[in-house]
């Protein structure tokens, strides 16, 4: 998703994409190419404490590519999963590729070139994670926050699915957004605290519940961390923050 040119920058050590604005689209350390350098892609890997496994997710989907961190992670740190990635733009597939290491290995990674929204709502697998991150060069997402849109990535996911997308509160907040999420998943979704960034990410989920214990979560996370160098407990401590100030319910 997206428009304006395709720019990359570098400094410090950090490469960025942007689409002809000053709005970051991605992120990668050269010296640490599979590892999520942007703290809203890391929050986008939470459900892997809550759907807590070395084998899932089997199959995930991820709607924009951008710079390609949440697919080169997933690639790199769960090799039995199935990686679809739908973008809608070939150059950022070639800038993804050629500035920021996306691997080259379509047995496990593929890349459509298509519509995300059309994508889902056309029958086909059942994915155990999707992760929506689309944003245009001024930061918008359009069909992609829209209730049909949230039913159709439902009805695409597996028995015991999740799905995580990020959402920019620095515009309109993101209540709407939260709202139209949560009614297409018979009200299990939540928003976790803004990141720095203004970026927020939000989780939904089916089938069995998915506990929110922060002790349970605190201790998957220092195994993710050993085994991937994902640092998750800072999200996990904001989470466990977020409920007592809510009385949050203690599953999604």
């Amino acid at each position: 998703m997206g428009s304006g040119a395709i720019q990359v920058s570098e400094e410090r050590g950090v490469r960025y994409l942007h689409f002809g604005s000053h709005w970051v689209q991605g992120a990668m350390r050269m010296s640490r190419p599979y590892a999520l350098e942007l703290e809203y892609t890391r929050e986008m890997m939470l459900p892997l404490l809550l759907r807590p496994g070395a084998g899932w997710p089997a199959r995930a989907l991820l709607i924009g590519l951008g710079a390609g961190s949440l697919a080169k992670f997933l690639w790199r740190h769960r090799p039995g999963c199935a990686i679809t990635v739908v973008e809608t733009r070939e150059d950022v597939l070639t800038a993804a590729a050629q500035f920021f290491r996306l691997p080259d290995d379509p047995q496990r990674l593929a890349v459509e070139l298509a519509d995300g929204v059309a994508f889902v709502a056309t029958p086909g697998p059942r994915y155990d994670l999707i992760l929506v991150d689309g944003y245009d060069a001024r930061g918008r997402v359009g069909a992609l926050d829209t209730p049909t849109f949230y039913r159709h990535c439902r009805e695409r996911l597996a028995e015991h699915g999740m799905l995580a997308t990020n959402l920019l509160s620095r515009h309109r907040g993101i209540d709407a957004s939260l709202a139209r999420l949560a009614a297409a998943f018979d009200r299990r979704a939540m928003a976790l605290a803004p990141c720095a960034s203004g970026n927020v990410i939000a989780l939904a989920a089916c089938g069995a519940p998915v506990d929110l214990d922060a002790r349970e979560l605190s201790a998957r996370a220092a195994a993710l961390r050993a085994e991937s160098e994902l640092n998750l407990a800072p999200t996990v401590d904001r989470l466990a923050r977020r409920q007592k100030s809510y009385d949050a319910p203690a599953a999604l």
